[in-house]
């Protein structure tokens, strides 16, 4: 999971990204409207989290940018304007949710994975493909019941590919999806192979199908049955 928080203020953009580091979710943040408009156009998020007080310009003009860019990474407004026109432009321009300042980071957190479950898993904290079973919140991954024993990466990865099944995707992207914007200042990334190599391993060792192909050239899919 990666997600971008946009916000100009240094403590509680630092207190969002601690509190969802703890919980295993990758983040980077944006304190500007230039920085935040780059980081979007370059990368994909999960969601982004989106002050609408910036300096340089409006989250809604952000909101409004990624309509154009014609993204669809999810977006949370967590700003302190409570007015009912702010909430209603929000939604209109594409905010998937609304958080009002201040607020539990619980809640925040909370939100966040709700969101993410709209999108890719109809709403639903476990996630199942024929004999994979993945438990959102508890981080935990069965094939025939067997429990795997599965690093937070490699969980990670899963989700991401079964949540773009028969796409391929890139070495480039996935090491993003894993790394955030890091994976451009790495020399290669062979990480990614080990990693799919291990899961196609614990997959299969446990009697899983042989759902992840490698696309030579190109990258790797899940090769939905």
């Amino acid at each position: 999971m990666k997600i971008l928080i946009i916000e100009d203020e240094p403590e509680i953009a630092e207190g969002i990204r601690q509190y969802l580091l703890a919980h295993d979710v990758q983040c980077e943040t944006a304190r500007a409207f230039a920085e935040a408009t780059e980081k979007i156009s370059l990368y994909s998020y999960d969601c982004i989290l989106l002050d609408l007080n910036l300096p340089g310009g409006s989250g809604f003009d952000i909101l409004k940018e990624i309509k154009d860019m014609e993204k669809d990474d999810g977006v949370i407004i967590v700003s302190a304007q409570e007015t009912l026109d702010s909430r209603i432009t929000g939604f209109d321009l594409g905010a998937d949710d609304y958080v009002t300042k201040p607020f539990h980071l619980s809640e925040l957190y909370a939100r966040i994975l709700a969101l993410i479950r709209r999108k890719n898993f109809g709403g639903s904290n476990t996630v199942t493909y024929n004999e994979i079973t993945i438990d959102l919140r508890q981080k935990t991954v069965r094939v025939n019941q067997t429990m795997l024993d599965m690093t937070k990466k490699e969980i990670d990865l899963l989700l991401y590919l079964i949540g773009n099944g028969n796409r391929i995707l890139s070495k480039s992207a996935i090491a993003e999806h894993l790394s955030g914007d890091m994976a451009d200042m790495l020399e290669s990334h062979d990480f990614v192979y080990t990693h799919i190599k291990n899961l196609k391993k614990k997959i299969s060792q446990a009697g899983g199908g042989e759902y992840i192909k490698t696309i030579y050239g190109m990258g790797y899919k899940w090769e939905n049955e």
